[in-house]
């Protein structure tokens, strides 16, 4: 009899695990709603993300905010989102009707709102503000047919590391190995308030048909500060972790290096890649299932000078952010049609500047960059560290070896959404997608 019970039980633990695995993946796509504000071929209305709709499980719409003085969640733009005009939040939920099983949810924070952004810690700091914020946020996504709310909580991020050589970076080494700068002197009580907040939150949808709870870390922001995952963990639908932007140009003025590379390149930090995110997350006891796994469709660009290396090989010395691309006209960003269309030159015309030298990664462990050296008029050089669709599907090969939940595409407007320069509209969602 302890035989048969001890084979019944394997069989079901057999029949568990292959539920999980064969779980079908997630494929979360967020849309900022600032590029329906851009010009020219960068501007993306709702219409546009429809090709893109057929790829995706969940689309998640960004971003609103919270108001300073009420705690209360609202539109950043509501000219945009909510007045008869345009109806974004309306018009983006409708698209349900046509795709019953796409869940459409509404993320607040997301690096977007910039107003008096310690709100976000003062909010965690007290149970009626956590209460106006929640009760505001599930009647907002109700009115407008959400399926739920995405937490990107703008929390504090760690500090770039500084350009060191020789003794003093040997030093400042063995320093961090017994401690780190804190950037937030109450970061106790805000990981408290915010378990607290995924708790009351999840209360609240669970009295609602159906509504989700996802919770997105943002770059740069240490989960092992404020994420509680134990706590937290069955509390939401899925956990994404945005392990992108780990050199900006932004954060790092001086010098170019991987914006997100799946494993730790020789001499860098080991807690800044894909895999240690990840593994954070594991680590501490999150069931594989709930991790999704985000990338980014937004280059990070470099200028070179005289002092940088001819090579191209990172780390090496820049002279801040890259010059801003034609369509979405921000230094130190490209999208990735922008740098597509800076690696060809189909008509070598004269007197043009020079376009970029790409430099595939044969280890398929760190990513792909393009660069140009400066010339001799004084043009400063460009290096771009960025996600093509090759270097996307091998992300999602790691989240599929992983069992992950599925990948994110942040966001869908930096994706070749025109089809400028490729054969298909989203190649890297479609890439993405494809490799799952």
């Amino acid at each position: 009899m302890k035989l048969l019970l001890t084979f019944a039980t394997l069989a079901l633990a057999a029949v568990a695990a292959a539920n999980q695995v064969q779980a079908p993946a997630k494929v979360v796509c967020y849309y900022d709603s600032k590029s329906y504000v851009r010009e020219s071929q960068a501007r993306m209305l709702p219409p546009d993300l429809e090709p893109a709709l057929a790829f995706c499980t969940h689309l998640v719409y960004g971003y609103a905010g919270v108001q300073p003085d009420t705690f209360k969640m609202v539109s950043l733009n509501e000219n945009l989102d909510i007045d008869t005009a345009h109806a974004n939040y309306r018009t983006v939920t409708n698209f349900k009707s046509k795709y019953p099983q796409l869940k459409v949810l509404l993320s607040v924070g997301g690096d977007a709102d910039v107003d008096e952004a310690a709100k976000y810690n003062l909010l965690l700091e007290s149970p009626q503000a956590r209460t106006a914020f929640v009760n505001s946020g599930v009647l907002l996504a109700e009115q407008h047919g959400f399926d739920g709310i995405d937490l990107a909580w703008q929390f504090p991020r760690i500090k770039p590391k500084k350009l060191r050589s020789g003794w003093g970076s040997f030093w400042h080494g063995v320093k961090k190995t017994f401690g780190t700068t804190p950037v937030d002197d109450k970061e106790a009580e805000h990981r408290e308030g915010f378990t607290a907040l995924v708790r009351e939150m999840k209360a609240a949808l669970n009295l609602k048909p159906h509504m989700q709870l996802a919770v997105t870390v943002l770059p740069n922001v240490n989960a092992s500060v404020y994420h509680d995952v134990p706590s937290i963990i069955n509390l939401v639908d899925f956990v994404n972790i945005n392990a992108f932007d780990y050199y900006t140009p932004e954060r790092n003025i001086k010098e170019a290096d991987y914006t997100a590379p799946i494993y730790t390149p020789q001499n860098r930090n080991p807690l800044l890649n894909v895999d240690a995110a990840v593994n954070y997350w594991l680590h501490s006891g999150a069931p594989s299932n709930k991790i999704v796994l985000g990338i980014s469709t937004k280059a990070r660009t470099w200028k070179l000078d005289a002092d940088s290396e001819i090579a191209g090989v990172p780390p090496l010395h820049a002279d801040g952010p890259g010059e801003a691309g034609p369509y979405t006209k921000t230094e130190g960003v490209l999208s990735y049609p922008e740098v597509c269309m800076k690696l060809i030159n189909p008509n070598h015309q004269k007197g043009m500047r020079p376009y970029l030298r790409k430099f595939t990664d044969p280890s398929k462990r760190f990513g792909t960059y393009a660069f140009r050296l400066p010339d001799d008029g004084g043009e400063p050089g460009l290096w771009v560290s960025y996600e093509d669709p090759d270097t996307a599907a091998q992300k999602a090969v790691y989240a599929k070896s992983k069992n992950l939940g599925g990948v994110s595409i942040s966001d869908l407007s930096m994706d070749d959404f025109r089809e400028l320069c490729t054969n298909n509209k989203y190649p890297i969602l479609r890439a993405v997608k494809y490799r799952l």
